[in-house]
């Protein structure tokens, strides 16, 4: 199954990231994005498939979280309004799974493991 997960983690809490919306993108022409899926992260904080089946296919890709909601619903002032991760999917590519690391000063990603 091709597939694009992503699964957020709010360092400052400790506990997952619910209810962030969270869009992915293909970039079809340079510097021109289609929008290909959007959701919001579930209780545990993730999005399980945001590609439409059989989508997946050699590009860019871009994961668009809009943590300004998340954390204005908290009444937290974050520094980052909108996180984007621009990742590469080579031919045979099939699964990505795309962790965030947030906090209301910075962020980490890295190429995760779905369970």
């Amino acid at each position: 199954m091709k597939r694009i997960s992503t699964h957020i983690l709010d360092l400052m809490s400790g506990r997952p990231a619910s209810d962030v919306p969270v869009r992915l993108e293909h970039e079809e022409s340079r510097g021109n994005w289609k929008v290909l899926g959007a959701a919001r992260t579930d209780g545990d904080g993730r999005c399980g498939q945001l590609l439409p089946e059989g989508e997946l296919r050699a590009g860019l890709y871009r994961l668009v979280f809009d943590t300004a909601s998340y954390f204005s619903a908290q009444k937290i002032e974050g520094l980052y309004p909108v996180v984007q991760v621009i990742f590469y999917v080579r031919d045979g590519d099939s699964q990505f799974h795309i962790p965030l690391l947030l906090n209301a000063n910075g962020y980490t990603t890295y190429r995760g493991v779905d369970r």
